[in-house]
């Protein structure tokens, strides 16, 4: 007898206690927090995927610019092959302007010393008189071819003498210009260098961001989905609060009595809720459990639930999750929304029970399926938490609720 008091007494003190916790903080109340984070939760995951657009972006930036400066390097060499070749024409130049500079001299030297011997002979006197010395005229023809043999070659020479120096100026003029064309090449090469290490540094920067947002992403959804896993510890905690109470209400109060030293604690339950929601059964309850196991351990996958490989690693989009979930009860269902939306027959909102099929207008009309569990609850996968309870009584769900239900399974 002291047990059963004993007992009666705990449940009756938890009772009291969890009272107390709704009081505090009602279950409606977490619920309406619950769906909020949801929001919340899909809205910084609708984030997520934008940023992984803006990676994608990025990325295909980031391998512009390397691709970029590949291609400056390669520019770079060729200016300094450019350069390595000017500068060996330079030095063929100044070599060549060498040795024209010698024979010049050279002829200098020659005109030198035949100005001097002219003077020393008395200049053009000297010609005239070996014109005027031949002795007939055969000798005079003789003389004066001599003559003009030494005349043709002194003027010979100082033409040499000036095309030579005619050359050199060419050639000093071509220097110049492949010494400004080198100049103009290592202002050419300064630039480009200057251009790869600002790409360089661009090229960091980006990656850094890129690392920040993921991080600080990872951080927040993170945060979003431990404060979601507290408000559920503290629903169920309530919901069990709940059923402690209405056992304690289902007791007659003669069910606990003293005696002989035995005690009774009735087992029976409360009547059956006449709410309208059906209590599945049989194949249809295989249904709705199926996807238990791949709440908090799945991802949405577009395309995912259609072989094995996603299956074993809860791969799924919501109508692959769908179609997977019926063939554990031995029905095989459409693996597309579009398809789904047509099976069955169609039944009112007020006339929905568990297992029943339910369709939500998310990028397109019907876009989105689940199976409905009953009190506004429905499980799926969804694409920011993979599969999961979601509820379409408010927030994000309830907006996108089309009203189109099918019943596949009686």
């Amino acid at each position: 007898m002291k047990q059963t008091a004993v007992t009666a007494t705990v449940v009756t003190s938890l009772f009291f206690v969890h009272n107390h916790s709704v009081q505090a903080e009602t279950q409606e109340e977490i619920q309406a927090q619950r769906s909020e984070l949801q929001t919340n939760i899909e809205t910084k995951q609708s984030e997520i995927d934008s940023i992984k657009e803006e990676l994608i972006t990025l990325t295909e930036k980031l391998n512009r610019l390397e691709e970029a400066i590949k291609d400056n390097e390669k520019v770079m060499q060729e200016t300094e092959g450019n350069i390595t070749k000017v500068e060996s024409e330079v030095e063929d130049l100044e070599a060549e302007i060498e040795e024209l500079q010698k024979d010049i001299d050279r002829r200098n030297e020659i005109l030198k010393e035949r100005i001097s011997s002219m003077q020393q002979s008395g200049g053009t006197n000297s010609y005239l008189e070996v014109l005027f010395g031949a002795t007939n005229f055969l000798d005079f023809i003789d003389r004066y071819s001599l003559v003009t043999k030494i005349t043709s070659a002194d003027q010979e020479l100082l033409d040499a003498q000036e095309a030579d120096k005619q050359k050199l100026e060419e050639n000093k003029v071509t220097l110049d210009s492949k010494l400004a064309e080198l100049e103009e090449m290592a202002v050419e090469y300064e630039a480009i260098q200057k251009q790869i290490v600002a790409q360089k540094e661009e090229n960091e920067e980006v990656k850094e961001e890129l690392e920040r947002k993921q991080e600080a992403n990872k951080d927040i959804l993170a945060d979003l989905q431990i404060e979601d896993e507290i408000l559920a510890k503290k629903e169920k905690a309530l919901e069990e609060a709940k059923k402690q109470q209405q056992l304690l209400q289902s007791q007659p109060a003669g069910n606990v009595s003293s005696g002989s030293g035995n005690s009774t604690v009735s087992n029976q339950s409360a009547p059956a809720s006449n709410s309208g929601t059906a209590v599945a059964s049989g194949n249809l309850q295989t249904i709705i459990n199926a996807g238990n196991k791949y709440i908090g351990n799945s991802v949405y996958v577009f395309g995912g639930g259609r072989n094995a490989y996603d299956i074993a690693n809860g791969r799924f989009d919501c109508s692959g999750f769908v179609s997977w979930a019926f063939s554990q009860g031995g029905v095989s269902l459409p693996a597309s929304t579009s398809a789904m939306s047509g099976v069955g027959t169609q039944v009112s909102t007020s006339e929905m029970k568990p297992g029943d099929l339910v369709f939500f207008n998310t990028y397109k009309t019907n876009g989105h399926v689940g199976i409905y569990l009953g009190n506004n609850k429905f499980i799926g996968s969804q694409n920011s938490t993979g599969v999961a309870v979601a509820d379409m009584g408010s927030g994000y769900w309830a907006n996108t609720f089309s009203g189109h239900v099918r019943r596949v399974v009686q």
